[in-house]
C-alpha cells in the first residue's frame, strides 16, 4: 500500500492537475496579507518595552533622529509603524537603503529627459513645459516638506549605505531644509511651484527652490550593526539598541498576532523550544511566528525535524 501523504499537503508532487486543491489553502498569516486594510494594521500588534517608549518620546521632544540597532527581525521597522498608528501621523515614509543610495534620491526626483522630450514636441518653442510635472519629492524630501504635524520617516538599513551618506544627511538634520537647484534657477515670477509628494497626489508649495519643514519629522533609522557611523552623525542621533525578547515576551508576541487558544499547550512548547535555540542560533521573531502559524493549521512542527530546521535556519548561517 502506498504511503498516505500528510493531510496538510496541498501540492502533492504527483504532476496530476488538481485545480480544486488550492481551495484548501487557509487564509494568509496577518503579516503576509497585502490588502489596504492589512497595510493600515501594520504595527498595531507590536509590543514595545519601556526603554523603547522612552527613547521614541525623547526623539519626539528633541526633534532628533532615532538610530535603532538590533539583530534582523527583532522589530526595528515595525516600531516606526507602531508609532505612526498610535499617534495617527499618516503613512510611514519608507526609504530602503542600498549601497547605491544617494541623498538626492531620498530628497527628490527630476525627470530632465522627459521634460526635454516634451519641449522638443511643443509648437511654441519660446516656452518650456511646466517643471512641476517632472519633479516629485522622495521619502526624505516629503518628510521635511511643510506640514503642521510631524511625519514619520523610516530610513531602513542605513548601515548598508555608501560611506558618505550618513554625513550627507547631517545638513538636513540640522537645518530642517534643503534646496532643489532646478527650482532655485527659475525666474522670480515662477519661483513658487507645487511639487508632488512621495507616493501621493497631494502637493506642497515650494518657494525659491527651498523645501522647509514646519515640524521636524520623527526619523527612525534602522541598522543591523554591520557598519560603524561617523561620530558627527552619531552625535546628532538618539540611539536605541533593541534587545532580544524573553520567553515571556515571545509568548506575548505570538498571542498578539495569532489566536492561539485552540493549540495553547503546543504553542507554549514551541515557544520554549524556540527560546532555547535562540541561545545558540541567530533567530528572528518572525521565524517563530511562521512556525506558530503552521501549528495552528494542525502541522506538527515540533515533530517534523527537517521542517523545523528549515523554518528556524540561523540568520548568520551558523551550522550550515
Amino acid at each position: 500500500m502506498p504511503a498516505t501523504n500528510p493531510a496538510w499537503w496541498i501540492y502533492q508532487g504527483t504532476n496530476h492537475p488538481n485545480e480544486k486543491a488550492i481551495d484548501r489553502l487557509p487564509i494568509a498569516p496577518p503579516w503576509r496579507q497585502f490588502t489596504d486594510v492589512a497595510r493600515e494594521k501594520r504595527g498595531t500588534q507590536f509590543k514595545t518595552t519601556k526603554k523603547e517608549i522612552e527613547l521614541v518620546n525623547a526623539a519626539l521632544y528633541l526633534r532628533r533622529p532615532l538610530l535603532v540597532t538590533g539583530k534582523p527581525g527583532i522589530g526595528k521597522t515595525t516600531l516606526a509603524h507602531a508609532v505612526a498608528h498610535e499617534l495617527q501621523l499618516g503613512e510611514v515614509l519608507r526609504w530602503s537603503i542600498t549601497t547605491r543610495s544617494t541623498l538626492q534620491e531620498g530628497l527628490y526626483r527630476y525627470d530632465a529627459i522627459a521634460r526635454l522630450q516634451d519641449a522638443s514636441l511643443q509648437k511654441d518653442k519660446n516656452t518650456s513645459p511646466d517643471i512641476s510635472r517632472y519633479l516629485r519629492l522622495g521619502p526624505l524630501g516629503t518628510a521635511f516638506a511643510a506640514s503642521n504635524r510631524p511625519r514619520v520617516l523610516l530610513i531602513d538599513e542605513i548601515d548598508k549605505s555608501d560611506i558618505d551618506l550618513p554625513n550627507d544627511l547631517l545638513h538636513i538634520f540640522e537645518e530642517g531644509e534643503f534646496e532643489i537647484p532646478e527650482l532655485a534657477r527659475l525666474p522670480k515670477d515662477q519661483q513658487t511651484v507645487a511639487i508632488r509628494l512621495h507616493h501621493q497626489d497631494e502637493t506642497v508649495a515650494v518657494k525659491q527652490g527651498r523645501v522647509c519643514c514646519q515640524e521636524f519629522p520623527l526619523v527612525i533609522m534602522t541598522s543591523n550593526g554591520e557598519k560603524e557611523f561617523p561620530p558627527a552623525f552619531l552625535r546628532r542621533c538618539l540611539r536605541l539598541k533593541m534587545s532580544p525578547p524573553t520567553e515571556k515576551q515571545l509568548g506575548e508576541i505570538v498571542t498578539a498576532h495569532l489566536d492561539t487558544v485552540a493549540k495553547k499547550e503546543e504553542i507554549a512548547s514551541l515557544i520554549k523550544k524556540f527560546f532555547q535555540q535562540c541561545g545558540t542560533q541567530d533567530l528572528a521573531n518572525d521565524q517563530l511566528l511562521n512556525a506558530a502559524y503552521l501549528v495552528l493549521n494542525s502541522i506538527k512542527v515540533l515533530e517534523r525535524e527537517e521542517l523545523r530546521e528549515a523554518l528556524w535556519k540561523s540568520l548568520s548561517g551558523e551550522g550550515e
